[in-house]
Parts: structure tokens; sequence; C-alpha cells
């Protein structure tokens, strides 16, 4: 048994070792050959950096990469990130991306990169996690037209203005306002990316609805519990926070309040068989407790589950 924990403890380690960690600002720039103006955020020009191994790397802060040529040098999870020349990818501290090779390749673009000591006391802070594209995964980088590309080199060029100016008691407040400015711009490009490629999107809800009908017709929800919307989106091959905004802005409902209304108008059929009580109705449909079950048909219906068989 010790054996067996010692080896296990040694493949982590090795794991561990074979992953570059940047937990400052100072430390990517230094790899990448990039003057450290500023302890906390950084505008890298990857062209200024010599060609690199590729390896798996951990990022203790937010990262965003324009990327201006199509390679492969970032990954995450176990799939390439889906991008091409003029393509956006977000990190948020604490991911590794990327995969261990022999090979070598040449970094071209940039990377925004800033810590989160960075947006502490500012307003960014309190709505960072507002901008869910930090969580998205391989397959929904964001694709930029020529336009787009410009506004967001602008915003670069902003940041880097205020990056290179001397600290004063204005740097802040300026750099942390146009990182904001240019989160706000990726918000836009995001809605209008999910409108061109609205077929693909249309096919993600047609596939969700089958797969949620087909989860309360099987019997899953006594195995597995209450539909999560991780559990479709994992199926659906998405992020949570992708698939959620994406099916937002699809249907003007929340993933969580459609399964709402797809569990209550299930239940609503179940509840006109008197041959079953409602406690065995809640646990077929999911819940745990049943009283979990009456406080939510109530709170959409108006009615507890034994008013709504009585008034039918």
């Amino acid at each position: 048994m010790i054996q067996y924990i010692c080896i296990v403890l040694t493949k982590q380690l090795e794991n561990m070792e074979d992953i570059l960690k940047f937990n400052t600002i100072s430390e990517y720039n230094a790899i990448n050959k990039q003057e450290t103006l500023h302890p906390l955020v950084s505008l890298i020009h990857f062209e200024n950096a010599e060609p690199k191994k590729l390896r798996r790397a951990y990022y203790g802060f937010y990262a965003i990469f324009l990327k201006q040529v199509k390679c492969g040098d970032l990954r995450y999870g176990l799939k390439n990130y889906d991008y091409q020349e003029g393509t956006l990818v977000f990190l948020a501290p604490g991911q590794v991306i990327g995969e261990n090779k022999d090979e070598y390749f040449q970094p071209q673009g940039y990377a925004l990169v800033f810590h989160p000591d960075l947006i502490h006391g500012t307003s960014l802070a309190k709505t960072i996690h507002d901008y869910s594209f930090f969580s998205y995964a391989s397959n929904e980088a964001l694709h930029l037209s020529e336009q787009e590309k410009k506004i967001i080199l602008d915003c670069f060029s902003k940041i880097e203005f205020e990056i290179a100016h001397a600290i004063d008691k204005h740097s802040k407040k300026l750099i942390v306002s146009n990182i904001e400015l240019f989160l706000n711009y990726c918000m836009r490009f995001y809605d209008r990316q999910f409108m061109t490629r609205e077929n693909t999107h249309k096919g993600s809800v047609e596939k969700f609805e089958y797969l949620l009908q087909d989860y309360f017709q099987s019997d899953k929800p006594q195995s597995i519990g209450l539909p999560s919307v991780g559990y479709f989106a994992e199926q659906l091959h998405l992020s949570n926070n992708y698939f959620g905004d994406m099916f937002k802005r699809e249907t003007g409902k929340t993933v969580k309040e459609y399964i709402s209304l797809k569990l209550i108008d299930i239940a609503k059929d179940k509840i006109y068989d008197k041959g079953k009580s409602i406690n065995e109705i809640a646990f077929e449909l999911g819940f745990k407790y049943p009283q979990h079950f009456t406080r939510l048909f109530k709170n959409e219906t108006g009615y507890t589950p034994i008013e709504f068989r009585m008034l039918n």
C-alpha cells in the first residue's frame, strides 16, 4: 500500500514538473523577452519572443491571446483551441493549457495579461465574473472580423500607452478602465458571433431539447437526480457558460428556467394520475426531498401539487 502511494505521489510530482508555472506578470514577461513596465499588467508582443518548445502552462492571472496566425500551440483539456488568424482566447487565473511536445513554434500576435490584484477595489472587480467567456472551452474562441480586430488593437494601444506611462495616481484607473472597455467590446463581438453561427447554435438547442425529453423518459432522474446544466453542456461538448449564454440568446430563457418549465410540464401530466402519490411523482422526477418538489411547483404554478390535482 505504501509503495502504491509513493508511486502515485511520484507521478503527480512528475506531472507538476511538466507544467510551466507563471504566477507573476514579470515571470511571463521574462520568458517572452518583454520588459516589465508594470508589476500587475503587461501587453506582450510575441514577435519579440524566441521560438518555444510546446509545453503545458499554468497561468496565475488573467490572459487574453490575440493570435495572428493559425497554429496549434494552445490546448485546453484534450482539444486544440478553435482559432484562426485574428482570434481571441481568454483564460482566467488558475487555468492550465497547452501540451508537451518536442516541436518548436514561433509565437505570433499579442497577449494582454493582468493580475487579479490590479482590479481589486475597482468596478471591474465587481463585474469580472460577468465576462463568462473567461471560462469558455476549447472550441469557443472569439473569431474577429477585420474591423473588430482594428478596434481590439486600438484598445491594446491605449492600454500599452498607459503601461508605458510613468505610474501616477491616475494609472490604475485608466488602465483598468481601458481593460473594461476592451472586455465590453468582446461581449459585443461574442453577441455577433452567436448570431453569425445561428444555424450551429439552433442545432445545439434542438439537440438539447431532445436530450432533455430523453432524460425524463429514462431512469436518469432516479439514478442521477434532477437534470443539470453541466450534464447537458457535457453532452453537447460545450462549456457550461458558453452553453448558457448561447441558449439565453437563442431562446430568451436560461437553461435552468427551461429545465424547470419542462419539469413542471411533465409533473402536471403525472399529477393527473391519481394512482401515484405526490411523493412518488417527486422521486420519479429526480427530487431527493418531496418538499422541494412542492415548493418549486407552487412557485411556478401558484398551487401545490395536491391543490393542482384537486382543481383538475
